[in-house]
């Protein structure tokens, strides 16, 4: 019997005690409360604080987000991701400045950059599992890097300048910053909607379960390897849509979007947030995001500040900071 059918047997009888529990609901409504306050703080934030940080901040978030599908539920540690944010980018300025596509489509191009590049990386290093896999990821991100100091239309060390933003449909003008910052707050949560319903799904309950016990899902019948791919797929083509819609907003893709810095800024992003939690790297995306912008006009150490935050973070709050609140207010309803 798989593990599907075997865990679809035992649901119900425990759905029809739990969901109908007073905690249940009350964690259901607090959730549904904190989406509606969470939705309606974004609709208005660019009121209020500078637009082109906003949605610097969502971009991030969502490549956060997409690598957090991966580590947080897949169990994969990538140190490669940024061959995926910044292909995604230098393909989608490209195609906007050189061929004169609209935005949507150079996005869309770059994200398809994205999907088949992680193709090729899964491919290989799926076969892989613990420090290996990191390493090979690592070391395929490297040779990205090579490739975009090399190739031509990359412009080396100058990088793509100067892109056009552009109008989105032929009818919105992107130069405008609220309209540019509302399409990325669409694009962000379009990529999150996304990876919720793919945690959601029974494809990623059995992701989950690879990730827990990957000998027993084997034993179960499931072909782990191709789950693993799907997952690792599905996080570059979003972590792709993520940086291709940076590169609009900045008009702008250089080598820093594929340095080995930027994988591990990622890292430290999910980490920070709380892995394996949906909200978990938004927050440390905005953290990250808003120390360094508002770091960069003082003579701190930008990089040591974080550091410090983070093994700060790392004692205090070993889920990251969403983990944590999560998990003591998970407590406090089972207690209540």
């Amino acid at each position: 019997m798989s593990l599907h059918s075997q865990s679809s047997a035992r649901t119900p009888a425990k759905a029809s005690t739990d969901d109908q529990s007073p905690a249940a609901g009350t964690g259901a409504m607090a959730a549904r409360l904190g989406a509606v306050a969470a939705l309606a703080v974004l609709l208005a934030a660019p009121f209020f604080l500078y637009p082109v940080f906003l949605m610097k901040v969502l971009c991030f978030a969502l490549f956060a987000c997409a690598f957090n599908l991966l580590i947080g539920f897949g169990g994969l540690l990538s140190f490669g991701h940024a061959a995926f944010f910044g292909s995604a980018a230098y393909v989608t300025a490209h195609t906007v400045k050189v061929w004169g596509l609209s935005p949507e489509l150079g996005i869309l191009l770059g994200t398809a950059a994205a999907a088949v590049l992680g193709l090729a990386f899964g491919g290989i290093a799926i076969r892989r599992q613990g420090i290996y896999f990191a390493m090979i990821t690592l070391a395929l991100s490297q040779m990205v890097f090579f490739l975009a100091l090399q190739l031509p239309f990359t412009h080396g060390e100058d990088g793509i300048q100067a892109v056009p933003r552009g109008t989105l449909f032929g009818v919105i003008n992107l130069n405008e910053p609220m309209a540019m910052y509302y399409t990325v707050l669409g694009v962000f949560l379009i990529g999150f909607a996304i990876i919720w319903r793919t945690v959601h799904s029974p494809f990623g309950q059995v992701l989950k379960a690879i990730r827990e016990n990957e000998p027993r899902a084997v034993s179960l019948g499931y072909r782990t390897d191709r789950y693993k791919l799907l997952a690792f797929v599905l996080s570059a083509t979003l972590t792709g849509l993520a940086g291709g819609t940076k590169a609009i907003v900045f008009q702008l893709a250089t080598l820093t979007d594929v340095t080995w810095q930027m994988s591990g800024e990622v890292v430290l992003m999910t980490l920070l947030g709380g892995m394996g939690t949906l909200s978990g790297p938004v927050v440390g995306a905005a953290l990250v995001v808003t120390l360094e912008n508002y770091l960069a006009a003082t003579s701190l150490p930008v990089p040591v500040v974080i550091g410090c935050i983070f093994i700060v973070c790392v004692l205090l709050f070993r889920r990251g900071i969403a983990g944590e609140i999560l998990a003591r207010f998970g407590k406090q309803q089972r207690n209540g």
